[in-house]
């Protein structure tokens, strides 16, 4: 027995510096040995590259990396024990309160809790306070595991009814039937392949989790609730709705405060605010959740928009197609959408004896193009551009303006060409889409590589083959990108681009896809220069992702004020009286002659008032003009943002104005990336 306690294990660092120390010693007893001035910043480590607490044992040998409170590992810990922190603090306040799930989320974390009364706004202080009573306490994070079997009955014993549904769907093995989106959302409670599984104690407070979490309590210091949200129980409006509170953690004060700036100035630029208030789009009941109206404004900057992207197309070798909103339904059973995609596709519509669907996706339709007649490899690539209109039924718990909607339209693009092609062709789209991304001001990006998932259709060397062309495609084009492990689709690699904003957010616009799924089950081929049939490679490509997101993610970036090529009114005509309206309208007359999108301001309210007004609306130019711009053939100009520019003649204006008035198309070439690896 003495033996078995005294046995050594060797433990590897990652500098690769080898230690030895006594089997089942803890994460932090290794720290405090080889490098106790570290302690107060690392809060977990990762051991055998699992993620795991401080107070976990070392019982064999392993490989140990420290994570501190401020890498991405660190942040998500901190932020998912700052949730335990919360529903501790909920339940010492609203004893009966039932938990749900607590995620740590980018920047930081939220609980789904069904409390005994409706919370409101007002209880978010004191759940606050409450959380750094706690915190001082300096309460343990304290792990227990335990065999399946007691978890739901340890589950049932504490009345946590939405604990006990998720143990007994793993009991059950159904995870493997629930969308995967549900899986990764509900990852971080339970392992669905653990037969043990284990719990967390906070003080009083017991919770069904994963972990890992920090040390104690008084980690969890710099924090701040933000706001409630209603959220149903697995995102099903069929279940019940739960009160989801939101908050942030941040390892430092400076890192909070820094952030709630940034949560200050989100607002000011939140896109369905400013939708409203520019007039620019609307949701009503009426039509339907996730289902927007386009008003004049915002149309006029979607046209621009789509005249854009179809000209660039067309600039850039690809044909412009147009296809149905509905099919039939044995088109959706060859491309496998109503198999594995039906929960999100509307329901049929049985016509003349035929079902019909709205389509999900436009993919079909352009196979079905490519299908029309025998293709030669001599007309590869073909490459078909759409602005096509799609339907997906999104549950309404996830619908957010803009940004995740029911019926929206998608920059399609499908390019079919050989093997020996496909390197180029990723990279001349990867080129394209950086270009086009950089026109409207985003010259700030994050790229990945997503690769294979444990789920995957098609031949291991096809895979290989594609994700190798990503990469080549990926040096081809100079880009920097990082490598996204099992992060592709299940019928293929992908390349992803995330812009930055103004904020620094990132946005998902552009993917370039393989797929080895609709080649196979529509069997297109081309025939090649040994007059047989060859499978073409299928690369799925969008720019924006669809016109509804990109345009929120516009509105934000720009805070509204739109460059001048885009504004739906480029410049407002003030006249300082009513007997300066007929002056003011010669002038916008002229300027509409020259292409300037304008508008006369004829209401009965003081000029001070009007030019505030053009401000708030975000027009780029407002022209005042009276008795003296009348006299002299003149305007006087001032430019968005307060910028009094004085009076210029007529001409001089027009002249001014017309290197604004077309968009700075970029060069195919590369913008500012971020992260990564860089490959050149």
């Amino acid at each position: 027995m003495n033996e078995i306690q005294t046995q050594s294990i060797v433990v590897t660092l990652n500098d690769g510096g080898r230690h030895e120390f006594p089997s089942g010693v803890t994460v932090l007893g290794v720290l405090e040995v080889v490098d106790p001035a570290a302690k107060k910043e690392t809060i977990g480590a990762s051991v055998n590259g699992r993620l795991v607490d401080l107070s976990s044992l070392i019982e064999q040998e392993a490989r140990v990396k420290f994570i501190t409170a401020t890498s991405p590992e660190g942040l998500s810990m901190l932020r998912h024990s700052a949730a335990h922190l919360m529903a501790a603090a909920v339940q010492q306040l609203l004893p009966g309160s039932q938990f749900a799930i607590g995620p740590a989320i980018q920047d930081g974390f939220y609980y789904d809790i069904e409390p005994p009364r409706p919370l409101t706004p007002d209880d978010l202080p004191v759940i606050e306070a409450k959380m750094r009573e706690l915190s001082e306490q300096r309460l343990p994070f304290a792990r227990l595991e335990v065999p399946l079997e007691e978890a739901i009955a340890k589950a049932t014993a504490l009345n946590q009814l939405y604990k006990v549904e998720l143990l007994e769907t793993i009991q059950d093995r159904m995870m493997a039937c629930t969308k995967a989106a549900e899986q990764d959302e509900l990852a971080h409670e339970v392992d669905p392949a653990a037969e043990r599984v284990s719990f967390y104690t906070t003080g009083d407070f017991i919770d069904l989790c994963r972990g890992p979490h920090v040390l104690d309590t008084s980690v969890i210091r710099f924090f701040r609730l933000t706001h409630l949200a209603g959220a149903y129980w697995r995102g099903d409006e069929r279940r019940p709705m739960l009160t989801r509170i939101y908050g942030i953690a941040f390892p430092t004060q400076d890192a909070l405060e820094a952030h709630l700036l940034l949560l200050e100035e989100a607002k000011r630029r939140d896109h369905r605010r400013l939708g409203r208030e520019l007039d620019l789009f609307s949701v009503d009941d009426e039509v339907g959740g996730g289902l927007i109206l386009w008003h004049p404004k915002g149309a006029l900057v979607r046209k621009l928009i789509e005249d854009l992207w179809r000209q660039e197309h067309l600039n850039n070798g690809y044909d412009l197609v147009y296809a149905p909103h509905i099919g039939r339904a044995k088109l959706w059973e060859t491309s496998g959408h109503l198999d594995f995609y039906q929960e999100y596709m509307y329901p049929r519509m049985e016509m003349e004896g035929n079902d019909y669907y709205v389509k999900p996706m436009n993919c079909p339709f352009h196979i079905k193009i490519f299908q029309s007649k025998v293709r030669s490899y001599r007309e590869l690539p073909v490459r078909f551009a759409e602005l096509g209109t799609v339907y997906r039924f999104e549950r309404v718990g996830v619908l957010h303006g803009l940004l995740r909607v029911r019926g929206f339209t998608q920059d399609d693009a499908h390019i079919f060409c050989t093997p020996a092609q496909m390197v180029d062709e990723v990279a001349r789209a990867v080129k394209f889409s950086v270009a086009f991304l950089g026109t409207f001001g985003f010259d700030r990006y994050d790229a990945y590589i997503a690769t294979r998932p444990e789920k995957a259709i098609g031949d291991l060397k096809l895979w290989n083959d594609a994700t190798e062309a990503l990469r080549q495609a990926a040096l081809q084009a100079g880009l920097s990108y990082q490598i996204d492990e099992g992060g592709g689709a299940f019928y293929g690699p992908k390349i992803d681009l995330r812009v930055k904003d103004a904020l620094g957010r990132s946005w998902q616009c552009t993917t370039v896809q393989f797929d080895f799924n609709l080649p196979e089950r529509f069997d297109i081929t081309y025939v090649g220069e040994d007059n047989r049939p060859h499978r073409p490679f299928m690369v799925h490509r969008a720019v924006l992702g669809s016109m509804e997101r990109f345009f929120g993610v516009l509105i934000e970036h720009h805070a509204g004020a739109f460059p001048t090529w885009l504004a739906p009114v480029q410049v407002r005509l003030v006249p300082v009286a009513d007997r300066f309206q007929p002056y003011a309208q010669q002038v916008s007359d002229r300027l509409r002659a020259t292409g300037v999108r304008t508008e006369v301001d004829v209401r009965n309210e003081k000029v001070g008032y009007k030019i505030r007004d053009a401000e708030v609306q975000k027009i780029p130019y407002i022209l005042v003009v009276g008795e003296k711009e009348s006299t002299l053939g003149a305007v006087s100009v001032r430019k968005r943002g307060g910028r009094d520019l004085g009076v210029m003649p007529i001409e001089g204006f027009v002249a001014a104005i017309q290197e604004e008035l077309k968009p700075d198309v970029k060069a195919a070439g590369l913008a500012q990336h971020e992260g990564g690896s860089v490959h050149q």
